[in-house]
């Protein structure tokens, strides 16, 4: 008998190791999920394991772009999930002009990015864009 499997598609990255940074995202308890834990203190824990779609729209994924990429994918499916408020998506896009600075971005490349997700990131952090899950065969 063959057993089925059952997967989320969309994602191009997955996180070797655990990776915590602090946000300046404060939520009024600790959030723990299976990959992502934000603690009150702002510390973001994701899991090794964790899947992420990368820097989106028309961009290239440079090392710049990729740890930014990783905290905002985290924090908009948090938003998404209902652990964090749809009003933390402006920190949330701000930490990622942050961190991409911080990193080596250019900064007009860095004012690109962020002015994109503001303009184009809603449906990302809303309940609609949660990935399906898909059975096979």
């Amino acid at each position: 008998m063959r057993e089925k499997i059952q997967y989320k598609s969309g994602y191009k990255y997955q996180l070797a190791g655990e990776y915590t940074v602090r946000v300046r995202i404060r939520p009024d308890r600790d959030v723990l999920t299976e990959y992502l834990t934000l603690l009150k203190s702002g510390d973001l824990i994701i899991a090794g394991g964790y899947a992420w779609d990368g820097p989106s729209g028309p961009s290239v994924d440079t090392k710049s772009f990729m740890r930014g990429s990783l905290v905002h994918d985290a924090l908009y499916q948090l938003i998404r999930t209902g652990y964090l408020r749809p009003e933390d998506r402006l920190p949330a896009d701000e930490e990622l002009r942050r961190i991409c600075l911080e990193d080596g971005m250019w900064r007009i490349r860095a004012w690109w990015v962020y002015h994109a997700v503001r303009i184009g990131g809603g449906p990302s952090a809303s309940k609609s864009h949660i990935r399906k899950t898909i059975t096979a065969p």
